[in-house]
């Protein structure tokens, strides 16, 4: 098929599947003149869309492309594969070896794929890490938070970690460096680092082994083969195997943080993607975060629960399904043009009677990590975006599927917002899902995505989260 009837054809597709009017009595009412009003049906953030503001180009403003110089190859950001020893010492790392595919989540992605930890300084560059798990040098709730308030102590496989990464020359260099360049950028001087001992510097080290603040870190700053700096290689840009991988490396992450801080209440995992976005590098990473409280957005949801089990069928895919919004599907997730968000958002739902990311089995896993791949490669590189894990944590009984959100950071909270609380989203959910029905298909087209039904093949069946069924 050529391009010219590629293109003809989406446009006829999302066309065909323009909804005129809104369903009664929900989120969404469609005003006389088009403007959109939606409503949250969890949180209750009021949303506005104002017609004539959806279709202008989306993405970053960005500089100029300039050619990469070999020299640098692997060398753009400190989280790139060439600058181990710029992170502090890492966690763990998923490399993959030669061979034959395993079986496991990258199954028919070319070899096996496996798990090293707490790897010494003089091995890093034994293998290439095709995704890392480190901690982050600038924590959200710090060391120091755990264990003043909460008298926590490292465990005994971190300590063990610690001393035996200092023991060798070559990792005790390495942690004094980091700490020293983190004393730079909070403001201290040289001469204030000249006048510490050694200990006091390497007391200063034991976040980087028991912190509860984690990044899980790409391999590629820029896709393979890039010529300039501007070829960036997003969560899009890799292969759904890898994309699986990715997923569950970090669901197995977010579990062990669970795990070290006992005192945890919700691990955050979240994903942003380029500056506009929170990104402190354009290099694709995780970050997961362990607090002592749930967050407001979740209490919200669990007083929701108490009053309705079935409040995420009924309230959300229900409703995305008889407003025409769902953009996928496959056997264990589905995927939407989300209601009510600040900014555009695809909302992927898993199907599973799981309510954690790493209580789902491999399948499940996998056909959840498809249809976020697949709705990350339909936004594109250029586009900053955030992307939300929600699930039940740890110690709460109440049934809650796990969802994923993307949401496209284009535009700017500004006066009106703060001073209203009602939002502006340029974006309404039938013109996203337009958009992302018609580049969906031509990336399965292209063979980039995983094998899954799109837009109107999406069997859309109410009722069909199975979160309370287990």
């Amino acid at each position: 098929m050529t391009a010219f009837r590629v293109r003809a054809r989406t446009r006829a597709y999302g066309a065909a599947m323009r909804v005129p009017d809104v369903p009664d009595g929900g989120p969404l009412t469609r005003m006389a003149d088009g403007t959109i009003k939606q409503v949250n049906p969890l949180t209750g953030t009021q949303v506005w869309t104002v017609p004539g503001r959806a279709h202008r180009p989306l993405r970053a403003t960005a500089t100029a492309p300039a050619p990469l110089d070999p020299a640098a190859a692997g060398r753009l950001c400190a989280f790139c594969e060439r600058n181990y020893l710029r992170t502090p010492p890492e966690k763990s790392r998923l490399v993959r070896r030669a061979g034959r595919g395993d079986g496991g989540p990258g199954r028919g992605d070319g070899g096996r794929w496996e798990v090293l930890e707490n790897l010494p300084a003089e091995r890093l560059d034994d293998t290439v890490a095709e995704f890392r798990r480190v901690p982050n040098l600038f924590e959200i709730l710090p060391y120091e938070y755990w264990r003043a308030n909460y008298g926590y102590a490292p465990p005994a496989a971190a300590e063990a970690h610690r001393r035996a990464y200092l023991a060798s020359p070559a990792g005790r260099a390495h942690v004094l460096a980091v700490v020293h360049d983190r004393l730079l950028a909070e403001g201290r001087t040289e001469a204030e680092w000249s006048a510490m001992t050694e200990g006091e510097r390497l007391a200063l080290s034991a976040a980087f082994f028991a912190g509860g603040h984690d990044l899980v870190v790409a391999r590629r700053h820029v896709v393979d083969g890039a010529t300039t700096d501007a070829e960036l290689a997003s969560a899009g840009t890799l292969t759904p195997g890898e994309h699986h991988h990715f997923t569950a490396y970090t669901a197995a992450a977010a579990r062990s943080l669970y795990e070290a801080i006992p005192y945890a209440r919700y691990v955050a995992v979240f994903q942003n993607w380029l500056r506009p976005a929170g990104a402190s590098f354009d290099h694709l990473h995780k970050q997961l975060v362990a607090i002592d409280e749930r967050g407001a957005q979740m209490e919200a949801e669990l007083e929701r629960l108490a009053s309705n089990p079935d409040v995420f069928n009924d309230a959300a895919l229900n409703y995305a399904i008889t407003a025409h919004l769902v953009v996928a599907e496959n056997t264990h997730a589905v995927a939407f043009a989300g209601f009510g968000h600040r900014y555009p958002t695809l909302e992927v739902y898993s199907k599973s009677a799981h309510n954690a990311p790493w209580e789902h089995d491999d399948d499940e896993l996998r056909a959840v990590s498809d249809v976020v791949h697949a709705c990350h490669a339909a936004t594109g590189v250029l586009v900053p975006t955030n992307e939300e894990w929600h699930y039940r944590p740890v110690g709460v009984r109440a049934p809650m599927p796990w969802r994923i959100m993307l949401k496209w950071r284009i535009s700017t909270v500004a006066g009106f917002e703060g001073g209203t609380k009602i939002y502006l989203n340029t974006i309404d959910p039938w013109a996203l899902r337009d958009r992302v029905v018609a580049r969906l298909l031509g990336l399965r087209e292209q063979g980039r995505i995983a094998p899954m039904q799109i837009g109107r093949e999406c069997p859309a069946v109410p009722g069909s989260l199975r979160y309370a069924a287990g």
